[in-house]
Formats: C-alpha cells, sequence, structure tokens
C-alpha cells in the first residue's frame, strides 16, 4: 500500500456505529475517516464538492435507500467506490447495489480484519465482499427470487396454500378471519415477487420451503 491514506467517509443512521468505524479504522495505518453522515441528503451535498476515495454507505437511511443513492453518488463521482455496509443479506438487494455500481457489499457483522482488506481491496479497484456475503451470491439465483423471510403463521399458511386449501378452510382450521388470511397471502405473493399462487408455491418448491 503506497503512502497515501485512504479516504473514507461513512454514512450510516446510527451515530454509534458511525463512531465504532471510526475509531477502528482511524487506528489503521493507511486510513482516514475524513467525514460521517447520517442522510442521504447530506452525502450528496458533500459528495458534489469534495472527492472521497471510499464511502461506506448503509442502505436504510431516514431520508433515502442506499441502492438508490448509491447510484447517485456514482453519477456525480464515478472514481469513488462506494461500498454497502449493512444488515441487509437478501441476494436481491446485493446484486441491486452491484447493478448501480457499488465496488462492494459488506455485512455489519464482518471482523474489523475483513473491512480492513475489503476496503483496500476496493481501493485497488477490486469488487469485495465479506465471507459471509460472498456465500449468499454464489447460490443459485432461481431466477434471481429472494429467499423471503417468513413469519412462523406465513409459513403454515404457505403450507396450506400448496396443499390446495381455500382462504375460508385456512381460516376455519386456523381460527383466523378470511380476510386476515388473504392478507396473509397477499403479504407471501410480495415477499416472494410473485403474482399468483401458481407462481408462489413453485418458487416455494425450488426453494425447498415446502
Amino acid at each position: 500500500m503506497e503512502n497515501k491514506k485512504i479516504n473514507i467517509v461513512i454514512v450510516d443512521d446510527h451515530p454509534i456505529v458511525i463512531e465504532g468505524l471510526k475509531m477502528m479504522l482511524n487506528n489503521q495505518l493507511h486510513f482516514s475517516v475524513s467525514e460521517s453522515f447520517t442522510t442521504g441528503s447530506e452525502i450528496m451535498g458533500f459528495i458534489r464538492s469534495h472527492k472521497a476515495d471510499i464511502i461506506l454507505l448503509d442502505i436504510t437511511l431516514p431520508d433515502a435507500n442506499g441502492t438508490e443513492l448509491c447510484r447517485e453518488i456514482k453519477k456525480i463521482s464515478p472514481d469513488t467506490s462506494v461500498i454497502m455496509f449493512s444488515n441487509r443479506s437478501e441476494r436481491s438487494i446485493i446484486m441491486q447495489s452491484l447493478q448501480n455500481g457499488a465496488s462492494g457489499y459488506i455485512l455489519k457483522n464482518t471482523s474489523i480484519d475483513e473491512l480492513v482488506v475489503c476496503i483496500q481491496g476496493a481501493y485497488s479497484g477490486n469488487i469485495v465482499f465479506c465471507n459471509e456475503t460472498r456465500q449468499i451470491i454464489s447460490k443459485p439465483s432461481l431466477n434471481d427470487h429472494p429467499i423471503p423471510r417468513l413469519t412462523k403463521r406465513e409459513k403454515q399458511i404457505l403450507q396450506m396454500v400448496a396443499e390446495g386449501k381455500t382462504s375460508m378452510m385456512i381460516a376455519d382450521e386456523l381460527f383466523l378471519s378470511p380476510l386476515t388470511v388473504d392478507t396473509h397471502r397477499k403479504n407471501l405473493l410480495q415477499k416472494f415477487q410473485v403474482k399468483n399462487s401458481t407462481e408462489l408455491i413453485t418458487i416455494a418448491l425450488q426453494q425447498n420451503m415446502i
């Protein structure tokens, strides 16, 4: 690594996360955290008149979606490497971030050693991932349908839909109102990103969820 310090900017809506990262990264010989922000509007204002080598960008901000923000940052500052730094582990979000120009995707439970290696890699022009992210994206895409996280009740209803039961039958069996069952069914369609029960069952079978 050359003598020049890598200029890092952190964007996260949790001040305690920012302070922890600052302390750990500033302890590294070749790193310097120059700025930190908690909103998308702040980083956009900054990047229009300043340069950053690396931006560590959270997905969930109070005024912006990190994946969309990444695309806007790269339009203004294409030489800046944006690394998504998030708790979100859905494959679809990871892939969307990369499509929008991110130089990597790191989960917040990663170690400081792994984070340091990823920052150095992104600075050198590489696409970087923590080990867990690499495992997530290496799995078959199943047409890029994410594997959703379901509640216990949603799993129950998914299984009953797969058995061909109607909302009325499910409602009677689970002592719920038909309206509640329909709400769960709509939520399942949204989570699986499908239009109807047939597609729902097909994807759920592919993902070994029923």
